[in-house]
């Protein structure tokens, strides 16, 4: 799978989900080199640009987060993601992926 195509399954999946359930704040997950992902404006777009909080994650570790197999929390302590910005948005994609 080449760079950025988990991103591009994801970007899909984020936008099925807001269609569906309210998401209000802007959240960037920074994947590196493999790209962004940006949920804002009740839609996910993998157009780069600031956000109310980042989430610096590997496109792996995204996946994993994703799918239930990364806790966020022990994702945090071990540095696997980092987060920036307002943290309550974080705390508001729990809804939407859990």
């Amino acid at each position: 799978m080449g760079a950025g195509m988990a991103l591009d399954r994801i970007t899909e999946k984020m936008r099925e989900k807001l269609a569906v359930t309210p998401f209000s704040g802007s959240l960037k997950f920074d994947c590196g080199a493999a790209g962004v992902i940006v949920l804002a404006d009740g839609t996910a777009s993998r157009e780069d640009r600031g956000a109310d909080c980042t989430i610096r994650i590997t496109e792996e570790n995204l996946v994993k987060l994703l799918t239930g197999k990364l806790n966020p929390m022990t994702g945090v302590v071990t540095g696997k993601l980092k987060v920036s910005g307002d943290p309550t948005v974080a705390m508001k994609l729990a809804k939407l992926i859990g």
